[in-house]
């Protein structure tokens, strides 16, 4: 399994609209992608934001990003986001 942490930077402001964009993608991801077992919005108690994804393959995160509702989504995002996201991908040991 191959799971991924995303620290997300969102534009002061922007909260309302992100999370409605990202709710919508997340909502997406569970009903069309067998292969991701979670793909879920967090939030930190210093209001930064974080997705939590979790994936049976390394095939099936890279079909993630190739679905129809990801390229989607990323013209949604314009204007939401303060920088590109940090990315972090871990093996999952047990």
């Amino acid at each position: 399994m191959i799971a991924v942490i995303a620290k997300l930077n969102v534009a002061a402001g922007k909260e309302a609209a992100f999370e409605e964009v990202m709710l919508g993608l997340a909502k997406e991801v569970r009903a069309n992608e067998a292969g991701c077992d979670l793909y879920t919005l967090c939030k930190d108690a210093d209001g930064n934001y974080l997705m939590l994804e979790l994936y049976k393959t390394a095939e099936d995160l890279d079909a993630h990003g190739k679905t129809a509702h990801f390229k989607g989504a990323g013209p949604k995002f314009a204007g939401l986001m303060a920088g590109a996201p940090s990315i972090q991908r871990l093996e999952v040991i047990g």
